[in-house]
């Protein structure tokens, strides 16, 4: 897997600018916004994720259709809004199960390395530059290799690997229901990490900085940033982001309260 990482790396300094920079820029802002704001805006993120996520599985599973990507994006925001304690729980869920699969597989990240085919590759044309449609050809090659090697890994890993996945689901599930504001903190959090890292990366290839070489040779250093980047997201927005439901059932309650109280002493003066 590693080996298809850096290859990535080494074609994506031919790529197109605009592959690189657009989706990196739009990472690192919604990261930012999602990591220390998330939990406050929970109704926005949500549409913005579930249009984003059903965006991008129109584009890719319906068709290369605009019509088709704008209404499956529609639909799907409509839905994470509508099932909004749901959705979080099942990306909180989701993020679980893919850090744990990625702890629990790194012994067996070097079994297998799926080839990406030649053909597809960025391949510049003579005097011209590499075009979008290009890179975008280059990613999807590497994105079916990435998932072709996946799939081995998922076949080599013993039963009590999935096991311990299974487990971390039951407990995201669990402290959802219970422990919704803080699972729900750390969703958000973990989340725009995630995007920011990503968006980087993406940057960083367009500056030819080699980011995945250097921190496939520094690990452990960028998975403790990357934990202290969420542990603060998450106790940020536990401290600063206050659900507004329970201000407004207590001013309605005080409002309650003295109008209870206005009608006493009205009746207290007419007796």
């Amino acid at each position: 897997m590693l080996e298809i990482l850096q290859d990535f790396e080494q074609a994506a300094a031919r790529f197109a600018p605009l592959v690189l920079i657009v989706p990196g820029l739009a990472a690192v802002i919604i990261g930012l916004f999602v990591w220390l704001g998330g939990l406050g805006f929970r109704r926005l993120m949500v549409a913005l994720l579930g249009a984003i996520a059903g965006g991008l599985c129109g584009f890719f599973l319906i068709g290369r259709n605009l019509g088709a990507t704008v209404v499956s994006a529609g639909l799907a925001a409509l839905i994470a809004i509508i099932f909004e304690k749901v959705f979080i729980i099942v990306l909180a869920v989701a993020l679980a199960a893919i850090f744990g699969f990625a702890v629990l597989a790194r012994p067996y990240l070097g079994s297998t390395e799926a080839a990406v085919p030649p053909g597809q590759t960025v391949t510049p044309e003579q005097g011209g530059d590499v075009t979008v449609r290009q890179s975008v050809e280059t990613v999807k090659a590497h994105a079916v290799s990435l998932g072709q090697t996946v799939k081995h890994i998922c076949s080599e890993m013993p039963i009590h690997n999935w096991a311990i996945i299974g487990g971390l689901i039951v407990l995201f599930v669990v402290a959802g229901v219970y422990l919704w504001r803080l699972v729900s903190a750390l969703c958000c959090a973990t989340l725009g990490t995630t995007l920011i890292f990503g968006g980087l990366i993406l940057l960083l290839l367009f500056k030819g900085s080699a980011p995945i070489s250097r921190i496939s040779s520094n690990t452990p250093s960028y998975a403790a940033a990357f934990a202290a980047m969420a542990a603060f997201g998450t106790v940020e927005q536990l401290l600063l982001c206050r659900s507004d439901k329970k201000g407004s059932a207590k001013e309605k309650g005080k409002g309650k309260d003295q109008q209870d109280s206005g009608r006493a002493g009205r009746g207290w003066r007419g007796r």
